[in-house]
């Protein structure tokens, strides 16, 4: 009786860069002696391979090939092995293959980000080098696509919202972005692709587009060892609401020391990611040498040390990193340099993709200016920054814009005009829509306010409390009297801390007309009974209690009468953005940097709420930041309570 023959190993298909040698390998057994003849396939032409009459075939890949090889025995019995591919890929880098490669997979191809509409066909393509070829599998959202198996994954988006993948219909939504990567693999390990982003929907048939919005803004005012300033309260404030008419989401804060600026920078980056659009805009004593910028805290002593500083170019390279869309820099702040003997820190140059704009509100070697028009007080480059912001053109040309405009100010012909340094390629707009990937924007500026809430007096007369964040680290505690009943009169409300616990509020406030003057724009015309400012809400390391004392005549007795309630509010609710709640930090070594626990809440009580010429500002000198702003961070996480520089 004769035997079939038997192939115990068949040769595998490879998947090579061109020039590679290798060897094929088949074996088969039988009751007598076999011979072997290889053929290959090449552009549907099928040849017998001369001399290949071993089991091993070697080969130098050239061209992308099929191969086989027939196996037949002295009983004319004949069997073929498997069809396999060698498929040759030309274009592999030099360097990427290893010197002692042992076949494991290595990815020469990866998927790139698109934007598709609904109704348009999406092709995502990768490719791998490996022996064996490596097999793949397809991911959406770290979900496993099923019967994605191959190089390319092709999908058709209905109209319907349906989704086909290849032959098979699935019924999953396309109006959320996904995220795609593709596995290869092979006996000897696994690689992944890239992430790519693909972006589905009707925003994302706009050319271009964020996959979020974030903004910080600092605001330093009140200073300790320098002349103090009155334009960035306004400015920030103003342009947080119009950035936030934008989508963004903002932090905005104001008064910061050197501990408090680095932690609040850092965990702004720590936030971004592929594809946002960020803003950093800072106002406030500063200067500029030889192309480098520093920024000046609250704290800074009178003659600055070189850690005094914050390197705007070193906030800029880690907004790089996170491989942002836009990066918007707004610096109203002067550029002056006042010591020739100090040293440069070492910045390292920007990365050259071409996403950064930075707004200068005066040229090098000059001052910037602020004018005072009654009660408020505002930077001559915000005066036309907000006049063209919300305008949908390409950032750089939005800012020409504010340049032209604030040229032609008399006030400060000769003495003020802002420049414009960009690497922005594509014509992004602040105004472009937001199609999300992640969760991280949601997790910037929502601190909460605190609800609104009716209190009642033992004589029986209500008021209403409310709370209202101007600024990210600035809360307003407004109280309103209710229907006052018939048998009193001349009530007034105030609003303060109780006296035994005066002392822990040692800061004197910061302007507080203006903040007066911000609160009653966003009330408008209605009247408030009475006003409290709790200020540098990051320097609360207890609960805070406020006193609100009731002041009434008893139409009956004419006599005048006083009645108090207590309201107490939460430190974490009180400091939430640099409380460690929501916030991780990856890139550094433990907890969040810690502010100074000697500084307190500045006071307020009731108030009443309050021609043009500029005045010079944000000109002081300043040393330079010769540490990175991790190793800023990573001294501040080690530094004790009462310690605000490393």
């Amino acid at each position: 009786m004769q035997t079939a023959i038997v192939i115990t190993e068949q040769p595998v298909s490879v998947s090579v860069p061109v020039g590679y040698s290798f060897t094929l390998h088949c074996r088969a057994e039988a009751h007598t002696s076999l011979q072997y003849q290889w053929f290959c396939q090449c552009q549907s032409v099928c040849h017998q391979i001369p001399g290949a009459t071993k089991q091993d075939l070697p080969i130098t890949a050239q061209k992308t090939k099929l191969y086989t090889c027939r196996i037949n025995d002295l009983y004319r019995n004949v069997i073929f092995s498997d069809w396999v591919k060698v498929e040759v890929h030309p274009c592999v880098a030099r360097g990427l293959l290893p010197q002692l490669w042992q076949g494991e997979p290595i990815i020469i191809l990866n998927p790139t980000e698109q934007k598709v509409e609904v109704g348009k066909p999406l092709q995502l393509q990768c490719a791998a080098i490996g022996v064996p070829a490596p097999s793949y599998q397809w991911y959406r959202n770290g979900n496993l696509l099923e019967h994605q198996k191959k190089k390319k994954l092709w999908v058709t988006l209905p109209r319907d919202g349906s989704e086909t993948l290849a032959t098979e219909i699935t019924h999953t939504k396309v109006s959320d972005s996904g995220t795609y990567l593709c596995c290869a693999s092979n006996s000897h390990g696994e690689h992944w692709t890239n992430a790519v982003d693909i972006h589905i929907g009707t925003c994302c048939s706009e050319k271009f587009f964020a996959t979020g919005k974030l903004a910080l803004l600092v605001g330093n005012n009140h200073y300790q060892h320098h002349p103090n300033l009155m334009a960035p309260v306004t400015d920030v404030f103003e342009l947080s609401l119009l950035l936030k008419q934008l989508g963004f989401q903002v932090v905005s804060l104001l008064d910061l020391n050197k501990a408090e600026m680095v932690a609040a920078v850092s965990r702004f980056l720590q936030l971004l990611e592929k594809g946002v659009y960020a803003i950093f805009y800072y106002a406030g004593h500063g200067y500029e040498h030889l192309g480098r910028n520093y920024m000046v805290p609250v704290d800074a002593p009178q003659l600055y040390a070189p850690e005094n500083c914050i390197s705007v170019q070193r906030i800029l390279q880690k907004m790089q990193q996170q491989q942002t869309a836009l990066n918007l820099i707004l610096l109203d702040t002067c550029r002056k340099w006042y010591n020739p003997e100090c040293a440069l820190s070492q910045v390292q140059p920007l990365e050259p993709w071409g996403n950064t704009v930075y707004g200068y509100a005066t040229s090098e070697d000059a001052e910037a200016y602020e004018l005072q028009n009654g009660e408020f007080s505002s930077g001559i480059f915000m005066k036309y920054l907000k006049k063209h912001i919300l305008q949908e053109k390409k950032v750089t040309h939005m800012l020409e814009d504010v340049l032209e405009d604030l040229g032609r100010d008399p006030v400060v012909t000769g003495k003020q005009v802002m420049e414009i340094k960009h690497t922005l390629k594509e014509a992004r707009s602040l105004t472009d829509p937001i199609c999300p990937t992640g969760a991280a924007t949601e997790r910037w500026g929502c601190s909460r306010e605190p609800p609104s809430e009716t209190v009642t007096f033992p004589c029986g007369v209500q008021a209403e409390l409310r709370f209202h964040r101007l600024f990210s680290n600035v809360l307003s505690v407004c109280a309103k009297l209710q229907d006052l009943p018939a048998h009193l009169t001349d009530a007034q409300l105030m609003l303060r801390q109780p006296t035994e616990v005066d002392d822990v509020a040692n800061l004197e406030e910061s302007h507080p007309d203006q903040m007066d003057s911000l609160l009653t724009s966003v009330y408008k015309q209605e009247e408030l009974d009475c006003i409290f400012q709790l200020c540098g809400l990051q320097k609360i390391q207890m609960d805070v209690v406020l006193q609100l004392d009731l002041h009434y005549t008893q139409l009956s007795t004419k006599q005048r009468t006083c009645e108090s309630l207590q309201k107490i509010l939460p430190k974490l609710l009180l400091g939430q953005f640099f409380t460690q709640r929501n916030y991780t930090r990856p890139n550094y070594d433990s907890s969040p940097a810690r502010a100074d626990p000697g500084g307190a809440l500045s006071t307020g009580t009731g108030r009443s709420l309050p021609s043009s010429s500029p005045s010079k500002s944000r000109s002081e000198p300043e040393e330079n930041d010769e540490r990175s702003m991790s190793e800023l961070c990573s001294a501040l996480l080690r530094a004790g309570p009462g310690q605000e520089h490393p």
